[in-house]
């Protein structure tokens, strides 16, 4: 086989149908769109949701609950992800950007007590949960709320 012989698989390519080339095309004057009414009209057409008048679904169904603007969101660390870090490192949120183990830092760093710690770490954070607090001193390391 050489590179002037190749040629897609039968079926896998299909030739675009071009309306409003003329009556013997099959698809010429009215371009497949019927006549007249709402949908033939150029941008014409009803928006997504719209159900001819009748109240949409998302305004018959009732609303729940509120997000609160001021909610801070929290970028997770577990312990066990801490690992890579050599013994006696100061972990910073900038380190662990670095490391790549979060891709951003949103309102600040919590560090999570999921896993287990082997190495003895100073860790800068926003947030501690209690059992990664007690993880982190009973290995000999230290937390800084930051």
């Amino acid at each position: 086989m050489k590179l002037h012989e190749l040629k897609p698989a039968e079926g896998s390519r299909k030739v675009r149908n071009r309306v409003g080339r003329g009556s013997s095309s099959g698809n010429g004057k009215t371009a497949g769109r019927g006549q007249k009414g709402q949908k033939a009209r150029s941008g014409g057409g009803v928006r997504p949701g719209f159900e001819g008048g009748q109240t949409p679904l998302f305004r018959r169904l009732p609303k729940r609950g509120f997000t609160n603007i001021n909610a801070k969101e929290y970028a997770l660390v577990n312990l066990d992800k801490l690992n890579v870090f050599e013994d006696g490192t100061e972990v910073t949120p900038a380190l662990l950007k670095e490391a790549g183990i979060v891709k951003a830092e949103k309102s600040g760093i919590k560090i999570l007590g999921n896993g287990e710690l082997t190495k003895k770490l100073t860790v800068k954070a926003a947030k501690f949960s209690k059992s990664a607090q007690e993880a982190i001193t009973a290995k000999g390391g230290s937390i800084e709320v930051i």
